[in-house]
């Protein structure tokens, strides 16, 4: 389980860094930048998620194809053709509706002056996530044949081309316009470029993978396997929606308090998120592992995978829970200018969202590793409805109540968030313990 999770931990750290190390950047351009950037990724993140959803669909489907015959070439690569295709029909209305973000964000009564500059950076940024949506698919073939290592390698290869690149077309160096915002989004597209193109040179040329051609016969419709597709992965594009969207609520509500509130949340939700790719990572290596055994019929290795992934990420969750607690400031720190007086309102509330941070890391950690468990046996329609409750009524209802209704402001708005994830957590852990007795397996 180790040796299949942490390339996989590493890959979603190198994905997490790029957008991470634009708001690195654009904290050092100041305040309003950092919160027209908050604004504009969390609605782009919204649209991509949903993605991403579907295309994470690819994995479990290939590992059961492996499962019940190693070698499964031609399987496989009816998988990875469909999925793609899926990707383009699906891309086409996200691209129409982020092309709207400002009149989105104002529908949703945030401030005019930063929904213009979110605009900025969305717009040049939406286009890259077809290929995004490809490296995924590719990333998801790379890890059902026990191979993740590659896609960490172009991730890492991206995280430093983004910095680069962003830096200059942001700053203006090299040459380059100082575009800011506009710089920071067309930055993080050619990153997904090439991010997709280096694992499309990946799997063509890499012996290990060329043989199942993948792009052989691209435009030859299966719709068979299409719908199969869409039939796993719309209830994990909805679900992985429903959770993103609950944090993309809660900048808009956080839009509400201030520009200071949004600044401090966009950084405490950064540093929540890397620490996330830990039980990310375990939960999309558990989905191939349980994956594999299902297509086994191997009830045993089936639960053997789950449960080993669970006490794997319990035991990690609880060092970034400490380190949250103990040492806020220090991580604020890596962000923004702590030492800058104009930054400490900023600093403040960023450290109090942390430290209700440290308390749902474990529920966290659970309910993702729990839905990658129950994805492995092709369980997604369930959680789907665990997320709309729990999120939906429990957390979002638990952050009104508290940030607004209370008057516990931003950090009400947190502790809405973690009792939702707390709430999916007890569900997913619980169906998948009477997965037997509910003849899932």
């Amino acid at each position: 389980m180790i040796a299949l999770a942490y390339p996989l931990v590493l890959t979603n750290f190198a994905q997490a860094l790029i957008p991470a190390t634009d708001v690195v950047l654009l904290g050092w351009v100041g305040p309003q930048a950092l919160a027209a950037a908050s604004l504009g990724v969390n609605l782009f993140n919204a649209c991509m998620i949903f993605g991403v959803g579907v295309m994470i669909a690819a994995s479990p489907m290939m590992a059961r194809a492996l499962g019940q015959r190693a070698h499964n070439v031609r399987d496989v690569r009816r998988t990875v053709r469909q999925t793609m295709w899926s990707a383009v029909l699906l891309v086409v209305p996200i691209w129409l509706l982020l092309w709207h973000a400002e009149a989105i964000l104002l529908m949703l009564h945030q401030n005019p002056v930063l929904a213009r500059d979110a605009a900025h950076l969305v717009r040049p940024m939406m286009f890259g996530m077809l290929p995004l949506f490809f490296y995924q698919v590719l990333r998801g073939f790379v890890s059902a044949l026990e191979r993740p290592g590659w896609a960490f390698l172009v991730g890492a290869f991206a995280v430093i081309s983004n910095a680069l690149i962003n830096y200059a077309l942001i700053f203006g160096r090299f040459g380059l316009p100082a575009w800011g915002l506009f710089g920071a989004g067309l930055g993080s597209a050619i990153s997904n470029l090439l991010m997709a193109l280096g694992m499309a040179i990946v799997v063509t040329r890499q012996r290990h993978f060329r043989r199942y051609r993948l792009f052989g016969h691209f435009w030859r419709a299966d719709w068979p396997r299409f719908r199969e597709v869409w039939r796993l992965g719309l209830p994990i594009a909805v679900t992985l929606g429903m959770e993103v969207t609950i944090f993309n609520a809660a900048v808009f509500l956080m839009g509400l308090l201030g520009a200071a509130e949004l600044a401090a949340h966009a950084v405490a939700l950064q540093i929540a998120t890397l620490c996330f790719m830990v039980p990310l990572g375990i939960g999309q290596a558990t989905t191939v592992r349980v994956g594999l055994a299902y297509g086994r019929g191997d009830r045993i290795g089936i639960g053997r995978a789950g449960w080993m992934a669970f006490a794997i990420t319990m035991a990690f969750m609880l060092v970034p829970a400490t380190l949250m607690l103990a040492a806020p400031r220090f991580l604020v720190g890596l962000f923004m200018n702590v030492g800058d007086p104009a930054n400490a309102h900023v600093v403040a509330l960023a450290c109090s969202f942390l430290t209700v941070a440290a308390l749902f890391q474990l529920v966290d950690g659970a309910q993702a590793v729990g839905a990658g468990m129950l994805r492995g046996i092709h369980d997604t329609a369930m959680p789907m409805l665990f997320a709309g409750v729990g999120y939906w009524v429990v957390g979002f209802g638990t952050a009104i109540l508290f940030g607004f209704h209370f008057g516990w402001g931003g950090v009400g708005i947190w502790t809405g968030l973690a009792t939702g994830l707390a709430a999916v957590s007890v569900l997913v852990i619980a169906r998948w313990a009477r997965r037997e007795r509910l003849g899932l397996v």
